[in-house]
């Protein structure tokens, strides 16, 4: 398995506003809530287009993380407080959203450009 898309670990504190991965190959990866809960990559946030939008959350309770959950060694599931939880987030797909300084310098954190499905 491809050490930049295995996660060795995953930090989200009850009440955090941003999740933490550690990759395998020594990449700390950092996620704001509002960005993985903007581009949830489900059909129901997207519909079944080749690309994914970034869907603005419309509630605080839409980015808050109520529980995140390993699906076999490819992905993780996030279920949202408001109940949302059907976006399964592959590792290849999390890693492209990594939001650290060195994956999003300065201004490129404010892209919230259509991304490919991966």
């Amino acid at each position: 398995m491809d050490p930049r898309t295995r996660a060795k670990a995953v930090r989200s504190p009850r009440g955090a506003r941003v999740t933490e991965i550690d990759w395998a190959d020594g990449h700390k990866g950092i996620y704001p809530h509002d960005i993985l809960r903007g581009y949830c990559p489900c059909a129901g946030c997207q519909g079944h287009e080749g690309s994914i939008k970034f869907v603005y959350p419309s509630s605080h309770n839409q980015t808050e993380l109520d529980a995140i959950a390993p699906v076999g060694n490819y992905a993780l599931q996030l279920t949202w407080f408001d109940g949302h939880g059907s976006g399964l987030y592959s590792y290849k797909y999390l890693r492209a959203l990594c939001w650290c300084d060195e994956c999003r310098p300065g201004v490129a954190k404010d892209d919230r450009s259509e991304l490919p499905r991966a």
